[in-house]
Parts: structure tokens; sequence; C-alpha cells
């Protein structure tokens, strides 16, 4: 088990090209979480689960990602998500009750899973098949540390470990569990280390440097697919709340952790990505506003497409609609006025 802690000096225009690359996906990244934040505020949808700290995490990893790689991701991946591909509009029509793909994309993505770490043994199951059919593409799982408290987390690693199924468990450890510390969610030195207990290799990494996330995931996905899973512990840390109805000012302090982990991630970065001399003063600016005129376009993109119809969340569930969820299917029709 190791961790990287800290950037490198970036040598040769392919790494500088690569930092650039990065830098504009965190801001990115940053501007629309802020945006979706500030819709759920003012009603334009129902909850939303912030992601700010955690974006250089999340950049980092999807970029380290072949291009047939599976992804899945939960529901505070948006930054994961948006930089591997998924189109902004459908992380908005998502949030507002439409499905979830709705661009239609090829995207080796699966949707985004709610109830925690209910994907993980769908990921193993995927990584089994792409092992049985020979295929060489990894699966990428993305997790909470809180994750790493429910059953179907334990299972996963176990199932994973015994058949050797090529998935990257990638865990953004953010420090909290909702209003529940890391030191309280298990007894262990790390999550990294619990990937000892199913045969295969844990490791840590600085989740708020993008460059190292994205070295130790590619290295990460390239072991995988011929030595088996891998469990890879981001630290990083939660700057807001655990979603919108949450209020962290009831449970939290000021972090009694390194300022390398709760520092700004793209404060951070830029500042390095200035001291290499790989951006001028202006990138950062107009990194920002190119990203504000995608998210106003995804805005309105997603308010243009009608609301859905809430007698839809009785379909699809059954071949056969019981008569119980059929009478509430017809009462919500007619409260809603037999749409």
């Amino acid at each position: 088990m190791h961790r990287v802690v800290g950037e490198r000096s970036i040598a040769g225009p392919s790494e500088a090209d690569t930092a650039r690359t990065l830098l504009a996906e965190l801001i990115r990244a940053r501007v629309f979480d802020d945006r979706a934040l500030a819709l759920q505020r003012r009603g334009w949808m129902s909850g939303y689960p912030p992601f700010r700290g955690q974006e250089a995490s999340q950049v980092g990893a999807a970029r380290a990602m072949a291009a047939d790689d599976w992804l899945f991701p939960t529901y505070r991946a948006n930054a994961l998500q948006l930089a591997r591909g998924v189109p902004a509009t459908d992380l908005l029509r998502f949030r507002r009750g439409h499905p979830e793909f709705h661009s239609n994309h090829d995207l080796p993505v699966f949707p985004q899973a709610v109830p925690i770490a209910t994907q993980l043994p769908h990921a193993v199951g995927v990584g089994m098949a792409a092992d049985y059919r020979d295929a060489d593409h990894a699966v990428l799982a993305y997790l909470g540390d809180g994750a790493t408290s429910e059953g179907d987390f334990h299972e996963a690693m176990n199932v994973a470990g015994v058949f050797d199924a090529p998935v990257l468990f990638f865990c953004e450890n953010n420090g909290w569990a909702i209003s529940t510390p890391r030191e309280r969610q298990t007894a262990a030195p790390s999550i990294a280390a619990k990937a000892e207990a199913y045969g295969f290799e844990g490791r840590q990494v600085d989740g708020n440097d993008p460059l190292a996330v994205r070295a130790v995931v590619a290295d990460a996905l390239d072991r995988v697919t011929s030595e088996g899973p891998l469990l890879v512990e981001s630290l990083t840390y939660r700057q807001g709340p655990h979603t919108t109805s949450d209020d962290p000012d009831r449970y939290r302090d000021e972090p009694a952790l390194p300022d390398w982990r709760t520092r700004d991630p793209i404060d951070r970065f830029a500042e390095f990505c200035l001291d290499e001399g790989v951006v001028d003063e202006r990138f950062r600016d107009r990194a920002r506003e190119g990203a504000e005129r995608a998210v106003d376009r995804a805005v309105a993109a997603a308010e243009a497409v009608p609301a859905p119809d809430p007698s839809d969340v009785f379909e699809f569930a059954y071949g056969t609609l019981p008569p119980r969820l059929a009478s509430q299917r017809e009462a919500v029709r007619d409260r809603h006025g037999g749409e």
C-alpha cells in the first residue's frame, strides 16, 4: 500500500497539454457544480449532491480511463461523468426526473447508483464477463467511504478477489459518510488496507492532485486487466454538505486533516500550473468563461424538454401492474389532469 502526495514537475509538451486539459476540466466541473447547486436552491430540481473539493479526484480518474473501460458511478460522480464525456444536459435532466441517458450516448457508463454500494456487485459481474470473453477493457467502480460499511461492498470485493475480476474499486474518501467521520467507519488503519482481506492490493493517492490520481489510476487499470482487482483510496475532502438537505455545521468542526487534503484542489493545481509555466494568468478566467457558456446551453436544453409525466414512475416495473399499484397510478393521473 502506498500514497502519492504532491504534484510532480512537468516535463515536455505532452505533459503540459495534459496539465492544461486537467485544469480546464476541473474548472468546468466546479462551474457545473456551482450552477447545479444554485438551480436547486431556487427549486429547479428537488435535490442535489455537491462535490466541491473533490474535482481533482474525479477528473484525474476519468482521464486515466481507456475509451472502452466501463464506469460505474454514483450520485456524487458528476465530475467524473462529465470528464468521461457524459453530456451535462443528461446530468441536469436526470435531476429533473427524466431518463438518465436522454441523449442516447453510447459511452460505457452505467446509470448512477443512488442506493449506497449497490453498483459494486454489478461492476464485478461486468468485469467477470469481460474476463470470460477475453476482452481487455477494465471496470472502474466508483464509491464513497461510507459505502465500505455496506454488505454489497464486502460481497463485491470478495467475489472480485476469488474470480480475479478486472475491477478497480475507486473509493473517494472525502472524510464523511453524511455525518459519520472515517474513524467511525472502520477500525482498519485505512480503507485501502481493507483490500488485503480479499487477497488483492490496496493503494492510497492524494485525491487533490489530478496528476497523481491520473497516474495511479492509469497504472491500476492496466494492472487489473492482467492481475485481477485492486482498490484505490483517493484522499480528498468534501467542502460542502452531503446533499442540499444536509447541514454540515451540525456535525462538522474544522477538519483535523493536513493542508494538502483540505485545500481547494483547483486553487492548488492552478498555482502549480502557473509555477510550471504551462498556463498564463488568464487561462483560468478563459476556461471559466467557456464553461459558463457551456453550462448555460446545457441548462437551456434541459429546460426545453417537457416535464415528465408523474405516472411514468409506475411503468417498466412489472409486466402487468398489480391492482394496488394500478389504482395508485390512476389516482396520480387524476391529480395531474389525466396526463
